[in-house]
């Protein structure tokens, strides 16, 4: 029996499943445009914790309003006054937050409006896609705040758009936007519709997948990127071995087989 999830534990994110295996997973605090608090976070840990093994099979992440997610809730981490053991602490649990979300297994589809700032940009790149609309902006404005990211920018968002550029955001506060944010892979689609409606047709697309070949894109790539070249090409053959052999996967080859599967075709 798969784990139930809870809904009306949620607060801070609202949580709505559909019939197909997607679940969509929305940012809901506007007013701060959803701004991450810590309770936030750690209904984020929860989720991801048990998305999995839940039959969760792709996730629609969101934001209500107007904007994907500002960061960093500023007036939370000025009212608290941490020290630096305790802010470390609450850094370890974004990690934890962004780490299941990027190696949980669960495609994860952001669709992003809006803000898309500081620990929003950081939560953004844990996704497996991003899809931006005309309104999205993504800047990294810690230098001017006196600040540092702690939720994974110096990993993530350097892999998306290389160091001299996450150099240059923190530094100069600079914001990037519309198709030039795209092309540095800040997302992977800019559409001129709704993000949402995007993100949700891709997260169809991507639950029609068998679960364990979802599975092995959303977690075995990201971990083979932190590994030797040996040691991912061994690692990738142990994965490719259970995966390319799983019994659910004997229709669909057979479909291919037989020429009753679809092809791969160029866009018309």
């Amino acid at each position: 029996m798969p784990l139930q999830i809870d809904i009306s534990r949620y607060e801070n994110l609202a949580l709505e499943p559909q019939d197909d295996g997607v679940w969509i997973v929305t940012l809901n605090r506007p007013e701060k445009r959803n701004a991450l608090n810590l309770d936030t976070i750690e209904e984020l840990v929860d989720f991801f914790s048990v998305a999995p093994r839940a039959g969760v099979q792709a996730v629609v992440l969101a934001g209500a309003g107007d904007h994907f997610c500002a960061g960093l809730d500023l007036i939370e981490h000025h009212d608290a006054d941490r020290s630096p053991a305790d802010f470390m602490h609450v850094c370890l649990r974004w990690h934890e937050a962004f780490n299941k979300m990027e190696y949980g297994g669960v495609p994860v589809i952001a669709a992003l409006q809006g803000a898309v700032v500081g620990g929003g940009l950081e939560l953004a790149s844990s996704a497996h896609i991003r899809i931006m609309d005309r309104t999205t902006y993504f800047a990294l404005p810690e230098g001017q705040r006196g600040l540092f990211t702690g939720g994974g920018a110096t990993i993530r968002v350097t892999d998306l758009v290389g160091k001299s550029r996450m150099i240059d955001m923190m530094l100069t506060g600079r914001v990037y936007q519309g198709q030039e944010a795209c092309d540095l892979g800040m997302a992977q689609y800019f559409v001129e519709g709704s993000s949402f409606d995007k993100a949700l047709e891709l997260a169809r697309k991507a639950a029609q997948n068998l679960p364990l070949t979802n599975f092995a894109i959303c977690s075995a790539v990201s971990h083979m990127q932190n590994m030797s070249a040996l040691d991912a090409a061994y690692a990738e053959s142990v994965v490719a071995g259970v995966v390319n052999t799983q019994p659910d996967a004997r229709a669909r080859l057979a479909a291919f087989a037989d020429k009753s599967a679809a092809r791969v075709r160029p866009n018309s």
